[in-house]
């Protein structure tokens, strides 16, 4: 009867091994939810950015005002008709050696 009972025993485990451990088991779907979780975390972020990128894309397309706003900033361009005036902060001034 002890024989029996180990046989069995020893069955459950042959029968479990592969649903806790082996490919497609418990453990390696648990992982794979977890990569699945992260993966979309990513793709969240990167669909956000494509939104702005998008946004950015249709206003420059459409309006003149984002266009001028981006070669005011990024490329420091000025109208004809306007007077440039760059003003250095106190900082600025103490920084850069007196000419004599």
């Amino acid at each position: 009867m002890r024989w029996l009972a180990l046989i069995f025993v020893a069955a459950i485990v042959a029968l479990q091994y592969p649903m806790w451990l082996g490919k497609g088991g418990w453990f390696a779907v648990r992982e794979l939810d977890r990569q699945v979780s992260l993966q979309r975390d990513a793709n969240e972020k990167l669909r956000m950015r494509n939104e702005a990128l998008d946004a950015d894309v249709r206003d420059l397309k459409t309006g003149s005002e984002a266009i001028e706003e981006r070669a005011r900033s990024e490329l420091g361009m000025i109208r004809q008709d306007e007077v440039f005036f760059l003003l250095q902060g106190a900082g600025a001034a103490k920084a850069a050696p007196a000419a004599r």
